[in-house]
């Protein structure tokens, strides 16, 4: 969803915002974030970005394996922790609602979405990581917002 959709979409919320309260808009704000962080963290698991396109693949290292024995990653979906509630957190102010990654997991995140140069490990090699964009609008997700902010406003 380009900067223009998330203009038209805010100039079009804002007057019907106005005639709520406090509380319905901060009720309403909890609602539509928990929708995005669900349609955010379900794209993530199918490994997809925004505009539909798959998200780029791990780096086949000599062997196979990122991991030595005990274990591999390779079995496991990128990002499968990183998208929990854990992690992917709603934050509604007055001022609207937010949905994002804190922490370590904003630096993780931030490095896969522009695509970073990145230490592997601490005191690691460095790696060129490509472009995964983890977080994103869609137009199912400004549809769902619509649709929620017209719910609320029903009722």
């Amino acid at each position: 969803m380009s900067t223009d959709d998330l203009t038209a979409l805010e100039n079009w919320v804002q007057p019907l915002l106005a005639k709520l309260t406090t509380t319905e808009r901060n009720a309403l704000a909890r609602k539509v974030g928990q929708a995005l962080r669900k349609s955010q963290a379900q794209r993530i698991a199918g490994q997809q970005a925004p505009d539909g396109s798959a998200f780029a693949p791990r780096k086949v290292f000599a062997g196979g394996k990122i991991r030595g024995k005990k274990g591999s990653i390779r079995s496991e979906a990128m990002f499968s922790k990183l998208r929990t509630a854990k992690w992917l957190k709603v934050q509604v102010t007055g001022e609207g609602v937010a949905v994002g990654f804190l922490g370590r997991a904003s630096r993780i995140a931030s490095v896969h979405q522009g695509g970073e140069r990145d230490l592997v490990k601490p005191g690691g090699p460095a790696y060129q990581y490509p472009v995964r964009e983890l977080l994103g609008f869609t137009a199912e997700d400004r549809e769902n917002i619509q649709d929620l902010i017209l719910q609320h406003l029903k009722t």
